[in-house]
């Protein structure tokens, strides 16, 4: 199993990202792709996830309305594209997959190496 999660950067308060996630080897029944991101000194936490098969989406509330995730079944990539970015979004951030859409990270199997967001306000 990989997860590859890429497309961070340095970008300005305001600004828009798009992350991507591509994913292989994943084994059956791993039906949810989520993202989590994690700042400085604080917990991993929940951002947003996808079931592979229904396109049906979960997002934290601190993020609905800007954040929105997507999947493209035919390159096995998930997406996390970010609006009106915010300095409280620097974070890491990773991708990863569950048999259903938890928040909890604990409960999610594999994990991308994470990508880096910096927001400059």
């Amino acid at each position: 199993v990989q997860l590859q999660a890429f497309g961070g950067g340095l970008v300005q308060a305001g600004g828009s990202l798009r992350l991507s996630c591509a994913a292989s080897g994943l084994p059956f029944g791993t039906n949810t792709m989520g993202w989590f991101r994690q700042a400085p000194g604080k917990e991993r936490e929940f951002v947003a996830a996808i079931d592979w098969n229904t396109s049906r989406t979960y997002y934290a509330d601190s993020v609905k309305g800007r954040f929105t995730i997507s999947r493209d079944n035919a390159k096995s990539t998930v997406y996390l594209q970010i609006n009106d970015l915010k300095a409280e979004d620097t974070a890491v951030y990773y991708c990863a997959a569950a048999p259903a859409p938890y928040s909890d990270p604990r409960k999610y199997d594999y994990w991308g190496q994470g990508t880096q967001v910096t927001v400059s306000s």
